[in-house]
């Protein structure tokens, strides 16, 4: 096996277009060498605890509403033809994704990680449901087959907090600068959501060169 590390964010939608492309092919390629782990990269680690609005936040960043509607659309294109669906005008809220990190790293040492991403993907990008919020990961947890109630206690307090913005700062002092990225086997990297066919071509290339050795 070879490890895939994603470097993702649960409210970055080209995240959620990436992961739809990489299932498309490891679908294709069940014999795919990879051991996927996710890591922690908040697109805005200052984000208030308790989130901000999306139109306010965006505004501010790209220049204005009309700025956010070209792109906006263009991302909901994307997600078309990546076979998945994001409608912008669902999304009100921006929230704090640090508790969803530490589910994200929970779930990861009970192997349940797969599972936990997908689910916060689809309660934010589909089901206009907040990720900042306890109650809402503890029930992803549980639908996951996490102990949800293990989960409230743990988000209630300051567990694993100063791990996961220590390895967020990590990534971003070795070169991460945007979301998704992608390390193959710990030395490859590939920025961007890639397209299910060159997916495909890298794991057919891999499983190639492990047949050579």
């Amino acid at each position: 096996m070879l490890r895939l590390d994603i470097f993702s964010d649960p409210i970055c939608p080209w995240c959620m277009i990436g992961k739809a492309q990489l299932d498309r092919a490891l679908e294709a390629r069940p014999a795919h060498p990879f051991k996927i782990e996710w890591h922690p990269f908040q697109l805005n680690p200052n984000m208030p605890p308790a989130g901000q609005s999306r139109i306010d936040y965006l505004a501010a960043k790209f220049g204005g509403l009309d700025k956010v509607a070209q792109i906006s659309a263009r991302v909901e294109a994307a997600a078309r033809d990546a076979g998945t669906e994001i409608d912008f005008s669902k999304v009100a809220h921006i929230p704090n994704t640090l508790n969803a990190h530490r589910l994200i790293h929970w779930a990861g040492i009970e192997g349940r990680q797969s599972a936990v991403v997908s689910a916060l993907f689809r309660s934010y990008w589909r089901e206009e449901r907040d990720i900042g919020d306890t109650a809402t990961l503890c029930e992803i947890a549980k639908m996951a087959g996490m102990d949800d109630q293990l989960v409230g206690r743990l988000l209630n307090s300051d567990a694993d907090c100063e791990d996961l913005m220590a390895r967020d700062r990590d990534a971003r002092e070795k070169g991460v600068n945007a979301v998704p990225t992608y390390l193959i086997a710990q030395q490859y990297v590939l920025s961007g959501a890639q397209p299910t066919e060159l997916w495909k071509q890298v794991i057919d290339e891999l499983i190639e060169k492990t047949i050579a050795q």
